[in-house]
């Protein structure tokens, strides 16, 4: 009876104890990606919360079109998981970058199945669209990285910024960044179909998000006059913006902020701006603006603001996120052309 009883108290302090204790819970690590630019890595953050760690190759106010893969880009990308890309021949650098890191994870393109404006042989929007689907949901992970380098391939590093090519800045449509959000979704739930209910809950949240702004934005935009439709940036980044909002935007340099500015190019804009009065010229946070502002001096246009186009702003500024970015764009151009 006894050691019965020291038995039972022992049995009764280590129970005691026990709900003391910190309870040890193996979570699984967070999944590597890597995303290509800021605008991009923003949206794969939004969906796969905590059950990925991202790293954004090209930053907050850094220029795409510019970058130059560095050492520890190629480390990142040797081990991601998962590499999401935006297409459309926006990354010029990325083959290079994909094979020097020996990258054998599963690639995302952002664009499937967007249809991609094109651009005339003078760089000005058409009218219509031609279709850009790439079906990569039945091919193995080997498959699709093979297909991309195939597309991707028949143009060189600097094909995105000649005439005649697809323009890559789809993000500029607040309808294809759904497609965006799709994209992303199926390559990490499909990645790791653990998570997937958590992939698709945060996706359901975030294009809810999106749908909404695209409303005000649209409500927005519409309040402006014809005669106030028409916008010159620094770049020609903001096709889809025109296309979605009906909006007419031109631009010194064409698609790529490395495009040569010709003195026919720049006259012919001032006298654009000078003909139809327009009375606001808008500098981009990535672009060298010494061009525009040069412009708006010669054409007594003023500095309408600052847009956002291929990067996010830091944490700090007005556009550190994809939707915070957008609603920016809008209201800027806005209050400027309402004037």
């Amino acid at each position: 009876m006894f050691s019965r009883r020291i038995l039972l108290t022992s049995v009764s302090a280590l129970a005691a104890l026990a709900l003391t204790l910190p309870t040890t819970t193996w979570a699984k690590e967070p999944i590597p990606v890597v995303a290509t630019f800021s605008i991009l890595g923003d949206m794969v953050e939004r969906i796969g919360g905590e059950h990925i760690a991202v790293t954004t190759l090209v930053g907050p106010d850094e220029d795409a079109h510019v970058y130059q893969p560095t050492p520890q880009a190629a480390r990142a990308v040797a081990e991601a998981d998962l590499m999401f890309v935006n297409g459309l021949d926006f990354e010029g650098w990325l083959e290079r970058l994909a094979q020097a890191a020996a990258f054998d994870g599963a690639l995302v393109v952002a664009t499937d199945g967007i249809e991609a404006l094109t651009f005339d042989e003078h760089g000005d929007e058409q009218d219509d669209h031609d279709e850009h689907k790439d079906d990569h949901d039945d091919h193995e992970d080997k498959d699709h990285k093979d297909d991309y380098d195939k597309h991707e391939g028949e143009h060189d590093d600097h094909a995105g910024h000649d005439h005649g090519a697809f323009d890559p800045h789809a993000w500029q449509s607040l309808t294809h960044a759904v497609t965006y959000v799709d994209n992303i979704t199926a390559g990490l739930a499909k990645a790791d179909p653990e998570n997937a209910a958590d992939y698709y809950a945060n996706r359901a949240t975030y294009v809810a998000e999106i749908e909404a702004l695209n409303v005000d934005v649209t409500a927005i935009m519409a309040g402006l006059p014809e005669e106030k439709r028409t916008v010159i940036t620094s770049h020609d980044a903001f096709g889809y913006f025109a296309h979605a909002y009906g909006f007419n935007f031109e631009a010194p340099q064409g698609l790529s902020t490395e495009s040569e500015v010709s003195a026919a190019d720049v006259a012919e804009l001032i006298e654009q701006i000078r003909k139809e009065g327009i009375s606001a010229v808008f500098i981009e946070a990535i672009a060298d603006n010494r061009l525009l502002k040069q412009i708006a001096n010669e054409t007594d246009a003023t500095i309408g603001g600052t847009l956002y186009s291929d990067g996010l702003s830091n944490a700090e500024g007005p556009a550190s996120t994809y939707l915070d970015m957008m609603r920016h764009n809008a209201e800027t151009l806005s209050k400027a052309l309402s004037n």
